[in-house]
């Protein structure tokens, strides 16, 4: 591999060679020299990082020309996307990849994707565009690594609005599990290795999108909900007799399901567990670790499946770990995630990649609040695609500025 002569110190030289390389897939010189002078508005100081105020502020803007660089040129956002992975993949080295979504709240009804939905950045339903995003992610670092826009079912179904917004015509209405899926599909073909997948119960509480991680062969540590049945890993299925009337009596449980704090009594055994240094102080809180049968409709129907049919199915429902989160002045949990993971791993792993959650909202301040990510207005489906991309792109290389030593944060 050529060895880079540039000056590590030199952000100007540094980004020089940064867009050259997760601009390579970019067919034309043009394109390369706008999307560098696109990196540079965004990074630059200023409360809009719309284009035509970046445009007003660099000394090479031209707001016509990056109009048509971010709305209309027809390039194509994955391979500058996966150049991004690669290599932050290799700087980061990420324990977990985090799964989330993210909400853009909008005004009026023009923008791709927007409707009324529950909106995060709000904390209500709200007017809002929603994206999925998976983050690669340590205790000390975390980038995103690839997006995908929601779109809602009405918007899927108007084939005004699809055409006046240039959604494809293979983009549909697709929940947000299955775009997350989607996009971890994608990641795993681009990356060496598939981290620890982590979530919180807006995704870890949908059964049928662990057990697609597990038939993947992927390790999860996911937020659950409470609400969630299981069975003890005691419980044993029992093989009813046969009336002779009617198909097979299938086998069952003697016990009913029942949801997950009724596992917690007075014998559970909590531990004390550090899990990083916080701004305030070691963050630390009581931790046990119990093993359930998941029980739920989308649990028993898998494990059917999985058996080849329902009369081929012995009743066995498959063990899991329970990872309960309890501090020493609550009078009841608090959290709840459910993991594939060897019941041998250190519950201290288990408790750092749970809350490794935490990380993502670094990203997101800065993405937003730095970087401009919501300050486009997101008409287009290319214009939002390419948007995004870029954002991520000027991310990317503040990211990996401050993982080298010898680099020094621009001015």
């Amino acid at each position: 591999m050529r060895r880079s002569t540039v000056d590590r110190t030199d952000p100007r030289g540094e980004l020089t060679e940064f867009v050259a390389d997760v601009f390579a897939s970019f067919p034309r010189r043009d394109q390369r020299r706008w999307g560098g002078c696109y990196l540079r508005g965004l990074m630059l100081d200023g409360r809009r990082k719309s284009i035509q105020p970046m445009a007003r502020r660099l000394p090479d803007g031209n707001m016509q020309a990056l109009q048509q660089f971010v709305n209309q040129s027809p390039w194509d956002p994955l391979p500058v996307r996966r150049r991004i992975a690669e290599r932050l993949s290799e700087a980061i080295r990420p324990e977990v990849w985090v799964v989330d979504d993210v909400s853009f709240p909008r005004c009026g009804t023009a923008s791709v994707g927007v409707a009324r939905q529950y909106c995060g950045a709000l904390g209500k339903t709200a007017n809002c565009q929603v994206a999925v995003s998976v983050h690669a992610a340590t205790d000390l670092a975390s980038c995103p690594l690839e997006w995908e826009l929601f779109l809602p079912e009405d918007w899927a179904a108007d084939e005004g609005r699809r055409r006046r917004a240039g959604v494809p015509d293979e983009a549909g209405y697709v929940s947000k599990t299955r775009l997350a899926l989607d996009l971890l599909d994608r990641l795993a073909t681009w990356l060496p290795r598939v981290p620890v997948i982590v979530a919180d119960a807006g995704y870890g509480r949908s059964v049928s999108f662990r057990l697609a991680l597990e038939e993947r062969g992927w390790s999860y540590v996911m937020a659950v909900d409470p609400k969630e049945v299981a069975r003890p890993a005691a419980a044993e299925p029992f093989q009813p007799t046969y009336g002779g009337l009617g198909p097979p009596t299938l086998p069952r449980y003697r016990e009913a399901a029942r949801s997950l704090p009724s596992f917690i009594d007075a014998g559970t055994c909590f531990r004390e567990v550090t899990w990083r240094q916080g701004t305030k102080g070691t963050m630390t809180s009581r931790f046990a670790v119990l093993e359930v049968r998941p029980s739920g409709k989308e649990a028993c129907r898998t494990a059917q499946e999985q058996a080849g049919g329902r009369n081929q199915w012995n009743g066995v429902l498959p063990l899991r770990t329970l990872l309960v989160e309890q501090p020493a002045e609550a009078d009841e949990p608090t959290g709840y995630w459910m993991t594939n993971l060897p019941a041998t791993t250190p519950i201290a792993d288990w408790v750092r990649w749970a809350k490794m959650c935490w990380r993502i909202e670094h990203d997101y301040r800065e993405l937003k609040h730095g970087l401009g990510l919501d300050h486009f207005e997101g008409r287009t489906w290319r214009g939002w695609h390419h948007h995004v991309t870029l954002v991520t792109a000027a991310q990317a290389f503040l990211t990996l500025r401050r993982l080298d030593p010898k680099a020094h944060t621009p001015a």
